[in-house]
């Protein structure tokens, strides 16, 4: 066996082999899809929203600008992200063939569909050369990634000079009493409205579970560092149930 089939990754709190992982996310995506917005929607009361717009608000679109949206899923942030700019270009990227169906019914979708494109890609290994877009973002999107540094790196591959990065993720409290109280709520709660609504506990447990083992604030801002990324930092959401980290291809 090579060594690279002996590597392992986390699948929720389970412990798989990597080349596993996209797999099982893939399947996670396909089952939730056709009701992913309206879990959104009632696992954060709206939040996501309201953190979405914030993200748009640092980003600060401008006109003509060229969006990569990856693990975009049904679109929502390219969406915002072309109605600020007033005019450019979105790429939707997503594993997940089903998460692009449902984003290509929404009428948002009609009505922008000259500046939109729609692509099944994997995040680790953009279909794009390099010095393509002038915008990456990904939204709860880079835990489910097998190799999240690799995902940044290709980030910073495929940005031009000038780029900017932006990464809305569920992260860390840093109260302890919070976290405990977060976690109480996430672990008892949202798997029983994924089983309600979407007819599925097992891939909400599995997403509580990625939250709870993605890098916390300073440690992924370090790996963005890594990548290349300068003038990188993050502000916390909700007091840090979600985090922006920003950068820029300099």
């Amino acid at each position: 066996m090579t060594q690279d089939a002996d590597k392992t990754t986390h699948f929720g709190f389970e412990t798989v082999p990597e080349h596993e992982k996209a797999g099982r996310v893939q399947g996670v995506f396909n089952s939730v899809a056709s009701k992913y917005d309206i879990m959104n929607d009632v696992m954060s009361m709206g939040i996501h929203r309201v953190w979405k717009e914030a993200m748009m608000d640092w980003l600060a679109p401008r006109p003509g600008q060229k969006l990569l949206d990856v693990a975009g899923g049904t679109g929502d942030v390219s969406f915002k992200f072309l109605g600020r700019a007033g005019h450019g270009h979105a790429t939707v990227l997503d594993l997940t063939e089903p998460m692009l169906v449902e984003g290509r019914k929404r009428a948002e979708a009609d009505s922008l569909t000259g500046s939109l494109d729609w692509v099944v890609g994997d995040a680790m290994a953009l279909p794009f050369p390099e010095n393509t877009f002038d915008v990456y973002t990904i939204s709860f999107g880079i835990r489910n990634v097998t190799r999240p540094q690799e995902a940044l790196n290709e980030a910073y591959r495929v940005l031009r000079p000038g780029g900017r990065l932006m990464v809305l993720e569920f992260s860390q409290l840093p109260n302890p009493a919070m976290q405990k109280a977060y976690d109480l709520y996430s672990f008892n709660v949202i798997p029983r409205m994924g089983q309600a609504i979407a007819g599925d506990r097992d891939s909400y447990q599995y997403l509580v579970e990625s939250i709870r083992n993605f890098p916390d604030q300073e440690t992924f801002l370090s790996m963005v560092r890594a990548a290349g990324f300068g003038q990188a930092k993050y502000r916390n959401l909700t007091m840090g149930i979600a985090a922006l980290h920003s950068g820029w291809k300099l």
